[in-house]
């Protein structure tokens, strides 16, 4: 039952570490049998992806294939740098804190099972095993979340041990859930219901809840905290409207449409460092920027032109319109956009400084990242300057090289089509549903959050591990951890 980091040591040559222990979270520990593979059997020129990822502050993109898991730094444009690569067993999710060595991974081998491995040393600190597939996991330097299905583990990211957990949570299906990165505060949103876009706010650190915020009127597609954790962005499963919310009052202060002919799925939103911008992705061909400022309202001698002077009589007449009518009018419109070679193609995006110039990244399944320059101060068509391959296949073009393009290697779900007629591709989360699995009794009197109590049968041990061997492997490479820890009571 002991989980061994294979991949890492065959690929630093170093003998196994021999303190990784192997816990039960729940108290059961059962294998994982029938996951549907995320990759499809036909075609040949694919592209191998099964998770992208940026880091919290967007200066490290991490991938997982099947084939193993690559760490790239975004420091420059022209050249994407590899921090690291392993190769081994297929890892549908790998989370990166910040730019420390410190990685949290699962494998679709193992899909109920979160390794935190330490790359640079090539060694795994710990293992926790759940009673469901894992479909996402968070980290800042306070906390890390474990989100299965119908529930959520909180662990304290100092010494990994699980603070509390937040149980029968409304279904999940794709484990949405954002955790703010700010030192001030570590806030997790994560989906009130499963039929109305409610958002529950929770403060990881003092362990209680804060507040739950009516954000849509459908079920919630996309959420994201900016890097200050004040202000939290959603998206309903239409995606045509975009709001913004204060936090932790959740004060709704913006709202923004991304379009109005058509629904759309939304795969990610992303606000930039300074949390003035907020880029939103889609099954679309364009991803949007919106900026977060009040309008200035002008002078009525500036009101010169036709358009100026049909907005004030729409601003003047809009207590007399319907209340859909007048929202409308009154809610933002994109500041810039980007054009994606193809649609319907899962993707997640963010804004990043790079060489001192803000811009658009958006990483696809077609195995591509697209650096786009975001005009601070225009905005408009933001221009693609540079792609880069994701895939380990070396091949970087610049905006002007014509170069052929993956198709996806997932299944096809319903719902939107690609540029090709396909349907876009499901998602990790989507196969690893627990619908084929055993049910798992809950404790009698549970209730809905509760701290975390350790069971008689929720520690396996390790293979000769103990907390001296977990205690000499130091998390400080940044300077930003003590010496991890393990009790084993």
């Amino acid at each position: 039952m002991l989980m061994k980091c294979i991949g890492f040591h065959c690929k630093l040559g170093r003998p196994r570490h021999h303190s990784t222990t192997d816990y039960v979270v729940s108290g059961v520990h059962k294998g994982f049998s029938g996951l549907m593979n995320l990759v499809a059997n036909s075609g040949e020129q694919q592209s191998n992806l099964l998770f992208v990822n940026f880091n919290q502050d967007c200066t490290s993109l991490a991938v997982g294939s099947r084939s193993g898991y690559r760490l790239f730094s975004l420091g420059s444009v022209e050249k994407l740098d590899h921090v690291f690569e392993i190769e081994g067993e297929d890892v549908c999710i790998v989370e990166r804190l910040y730019s420390s060595s410190l990685v949290a991974i699962v494998s679709l081998q193992h899909p109920r099972k979160l390794k935190v491995c330490h790359f640079k040393k090539g060694t795994e600190i710990c293992n926790y095993s759940y009673s469901n597939s894992i479909l996402a996991v968070k980290l800042n330097r306070q906390r890390l979340v474990v989100c299965l299905e119908e529930s959520l583990y909180i662990h304290n990211i100092r010494d990994m041990k699980i603070l509390h957990t937040i149980r029968e949570t409304p279904a999940n299906p794709n484990g949405l859930c954002a955790l703010s990165v700010t030192n001030e505060s570590s806030y997790l949103a994560y989906p009130g219901s499963n039929t109305r876009g409610e958002v529950q706010i929770f403060d990881t650190v003092n362990l209680r809840a804060v507040t739950m915020i009516q954000a849509h009127t459908g079920t919630l597609a996309a959420l994201a905290f900016n890097v200050q954790g004040n202000k939290l962005a959603t998206a309903s499963d239409k995606g045509t409207v975009i709001r913004v919310f204060s936090i932790p009052d959740g004060h709704r202060i913006f709202e923004f449409r991304r379009g109005m002919k058509r629904c759309v799925t939304i795969y990610s939103l992303s606000f930039s460092s300074d949390g003035m911008y907020l880029c939103a992705s889609s099954n679309t061909e364009t991803v949007h920027v919106f900026k977060l400022e009040l309008p200035k309202e002008k002078p009525p001698d500036e009101a010169n032109t036709w358009m100026d002077m049909m907005g004030n009589v729409f601003k003047s007449s809009a207590s007399y319109l319907p209340a859909q009518v007048s929202e409308m009018l009154s809610q933002g419109r994109s500041f810039a956009i980007a054009r994606l070679p193809m649609a319907g193609l899962k993707n997640v995006c963010a804004i990043a400084t790079i060489q001192k110039l803000p811009r658009l990244l958006v990483a696809s399944q077609d195995g591509y990242l697209y650096i786009y320059n975001l005009d601070p101060n225009e905005g408009k068509e933001c221009g693609l300057v540079k792609q880069h391959r994701l895939d380990g296949v070396s091949s970087e073009t610049s905006a002007g090289d014509q170069q052929p393009h993956d198709r996806p290697l997932t299944h096809p779900t319903s719902g939107g089509a690609t540029a090709t007629g396909a349907s876009p591709p499901a998602s990790y989360a989507a196969t690893a549903r627990r619908t084929d699995l055993p049910a798992v009794s809950q404790p009698v009197g549970t209730t809905e959050s509760q701290p975390y109590q350790d069971l008689e049968q929720g520690h396996l041990g390790g293979e000769g591990g103990d907390a001296r061997d977990l205690a000499a492997l130091r998390l400080d490479d940044d300077n930003e951890f003590p010496p991890m820890s393990h009790k084993n009571d």
